[in-house]
């Protein structure tokens, strides 16, 4: 039976392991929204060259959530958030997760194998938003503690915020390598077959009326 947690961050490898596909998350404390290609392009440069991120990831939750924001008073304001396609970082995340220490990703759509495979050594666990919940997930934004890279455009921005009861989320992908995405194809796929099958009948009916 799947379990509802709440979680405050940093959270421990521990509390990451007791996750299960399938089970609800709401977040509590720091996350690290990351939402452009340029931004983990960099993420790596800096991993790469041994130089430390301006915000501190270790045991901590990086969120393929985008904002929208305005400057009131020399100050960032964002006004909404929103999960963004965490697939197009396929070829980043592994890298990012185990070089970082992560506890928790996440976005939308899941992760390929390679990210599991990274998960599952690391102790970390990607969490799936609802898209289009914007509403409900800006709900939970309290506070902008740091914005960070501001050379890049605020969508490519390191953005470092105080959320409390982010969610819910999805544990679509748990630190043991269990991953609602592939249970997802694998079904699919083994359904195939009998959908062909079924309409076998109705394709030749069709192919000899054409006939």
């Amino acid at each position: 039976m799947n379990k509802t947690h709440h979680l405050k961050l940093p959270v421990s490898e521990r509390d990451v392991r007791a996750l299960t596909v399938g089970d609800t998350v709401y977040l509590h404390g720091e996350i690290v929204m990351a939402a452009g290609l340029l931004t983990h392009q960099r993420i790596i440069e800096y991993l790469e060259a041994g130089k430390p991120l301006p915000v501190d990831l270790k045991g901590g939750a990086m969120l393929h959530i985008a904002g929208y924001s305005r400057e009131v008073d020399g100050r960032c304001e964002v006004l909404y958030i929103n999960p963004t396609t965490s697939t197009r970082f396929n070829d980043y995340m592994p890298r990012i997760i185990t070089g970082l220490g992560l506890r928790l990703t996440g976005g939308k759509g899941g992760l390929d194998a390679r990210s599991v495979q990274a998960m599952r050594e690391a102790g970390c666990a990607y969490l799936s938003f609802l898209g289009g919940g914007s509403t409900l997930l800006t709900k939970s934004l309290k506070e902008v503690i740091s914005v960070n890279w501001t050379d890049l455009i605020f969508h490519y921005r390191l953005v470092k915020v105080r959320v409390e009861e982010l969610g819910p989320a999805t544990v679509g992908i748990d630190a043991h390598g269990g991953s609602l995405y592939e249970s997802i194809t694998r079904d699919a796929q083994a359904r195939v077959p009998d959908i062909l099958a079924g309409l076998g009948p109705r394709r030749s009916t069709a192919s000899h009326s054409k006939g």
